[in-house]
């Protein structure tokens, strides 16, 4: 018998479906990370971000066959160690990129409108009109980095604005749709007023935007991180915006996190951040919503099903529940 022990929080919907489809679950989400390094045995791991899986943590635990995240990056998962044991991968890619493209158009227009740094304002009792002028999106050419699942679901939404989008991914072909043009690297270092990073967290994706990347764009103005926080070095942006090359940088994600855990010598960078009316700050909830809670679950349990019973029948409530969403996704 199949036993899938989950030590991160999922939502009920992931459990009923592996119970009805014959699985042991296991309730382990309490677990604390220190504790994760030995568990039980089990043949599935679900998992969202509390441990690194390594070729130790593999060696470890040689019952194990599959690991389900809980999410769509694989940061904290070497696959190359994975498939080295014959270990599957999956993932939920996908099913919080609505979520994460409606944070991404939020924290835009806070930015743009001056909508947080207004509201601190009203709050000490401040009036500042002309010093809260903001900017209409409407005509601006946006620049989106990465173009997958979030990418896509946020050039949709920014699209209803009038803006004019320009998408780059290194991994993609004929990727231009209606809501953005497939652009060059340097179309966008040319011509982007506003970038949007969606791009995964890998050795060369790492601490990627930094003062040379910055440097090289020619119109940017605002920028925003609802990827990794480990893309983007703190010091090189807050040296940005107090420079005046950027006026604006809002992140669901940071370099560290929670970032009191930042080393001594990046303290001054966070408190510069968190001090800059420049900035819009989120702790890591742009996938985070009441909707993709339940739909990361059903996708993450018909991603496992898949691939340990492929020609079983997924229970009811399951499919009746894949097949709203699917209706409801925008073409």
């Amino acid at each position: 018998m199949i036993r899938a022990l989950a030590i991160d929080d999922f939502h009920p919907l992931l459990r009923e479906a592996l119970e009805a489809a014959g699985l042991v679950y296991i309730n382990m989400e309490g677990i604390a990370k220190a504790d994760a390094a030995f568990l039980p045995e089990h043949e599935v791991l679900l998992v969202r971000s509390k441990i690194q899986i390594d070729s130790a943590w593999l060696a470890a635990h040689p019952s194990v066959r599959m690991i389900a995240r809980g999410g769509a990056g694989l940061d904290n998962i070497d696959e190359a160690a994975c498939a080295l044991r014959g270990v599957k991968v999956v993932h939920a890619g996908g099913a919080n990129s609505d979520a994460v493209g409606e944070q991404a158009v939020g924290m835009l227009l806070a930015l743009t409108h001056r909508i947080a740094s207004a509201d601190r304002e009203v709050r000490d009792g401040l009036w500042r009109r002309e010093a809260n002028r903001g900017i209409e999106l409407s005509g601006r050419t946006v620049g989106i980095l990465g173009y997958g699942h979030t990418g896509r679901a946020f050039a949709r939404r920014i699209a209803a604005f009038g803006t004019r989008n320009l998408a780059y991914d290194k991994y993609l072909d004929h990727y231009g749709d209606g809501s953005a043009i497939e652009a060059t690297p340097e179309q966008l270092f040319a011509e982007a007023e506003l970038l949007s990073l969606h791009v995964p967290l890998t050795e060369e994706t790492r601490f990627m935007v930094n003062a040379d990347y910055l440097s090289r764009f020619q119109r940017l103005r605002y920028l925003l991180n609802l990827s990794r926080g480990e893309i983007v070095r703190t010091c090189d942006v807050v040296a940005a915006l107090e420079s005046g090359k950027l006026e604006g940088f809002a992140a669901d994600v940071l370099e560290v996190e929670p970032p009191h855990r930042a080393a001594a010598e990046n303290q001054t960078c966070f408190e510069q951040l968190f001090a800059s009316p420049k900035t819009v700050l989120t702790p890591h909830v742009g996938g985070w919503t009441a909707e993709s809670y339940e739909r990361i679950s059903a996708v993450l349990a018909q991603r496992i099903l898949a691939e340990l019973q492929p020609y079983a029948k997924l229970p009811e409530p399951l499919l009746d529940y894949l097949k709203i969403w699917e209706n409801l996704r925008p073409c």
